[in-house]
């Protein structure tokens, strides 16, 4: 486990971790045999769980539950309460098998999402906040809604924006 990360605050589990240098982590944050890269925010009440893999330069919002199975690639952003899932047929009891999920790079997951697993959210992809992810979204889209649906490309979500904080600067 390296050294060279921050852990502001308390009631913080690390198990068997791998965390990169320049990485922050915030209060009440529960960490199971993950490994996180470099220069990554992880905010409060986050757990993340044995085997996960997440980039360089991810930020991970408050309240965000990520369990076993799931990758994240470098420059993610995932808002809060944002869910993922690893079981297709969850029960109580009985045999379950994890079905991977996979965040490419450069995605943007909006708050109160959630993710069911088996899919991938594509490079540069934008899951709009409240959407139910249940099919893989393409590269440079935006999808909203339940069931995510593409709404248009990520090409216009920056051109708006670029629009919004253009004109937040005149206020």
């Amino acid at each position: 486990m390296s050294t060279k990360y921050t852990v502001k605050g308390q009631h913080t589990i690390i198990r068997d971790c791998e965390i990169g240098e320049g990485t922050v982590i915030w209060n009440f944050v529960n960490l199971y045999g993950c490994k996180i890269g470099r220069n990554c925010i992880i905010g409060s009440f986050v757990e993340i769980g044995k085997g996960v893999k997440i980039g360089d330069n991810c930020k991970i919002e408050a309240f965000v539950f990520i369990p076993t199975g799931v990758t994240i690639e470098d420059n993610v952003f995932i808002g809060p309460k944002v869910t993922f899932t690893n079981d297709r047929y969850p029960v109580a009891t009985g045999e379950w098998r994890v079905t991977p999920t996979l965040v490419k790079r450069g995605a943007s997951i909006g708050a109160n999402a959630t993710i069911l697993c088996g899919v991938t959210i594509g490079e540069n992809a934008v899951v709009g906040a409240g959407s139910v992810v249940t099919e893989s979204v393409p590269d440079n889209v935006v999808v909203v809604g339940n069931p995510a649906r593409y709404l248009m490309p990520r090409e216009k979500f920056d051109m708006k924006r670029r629009e919004h904080l253009k004109a937040l600067e005149g206020k």
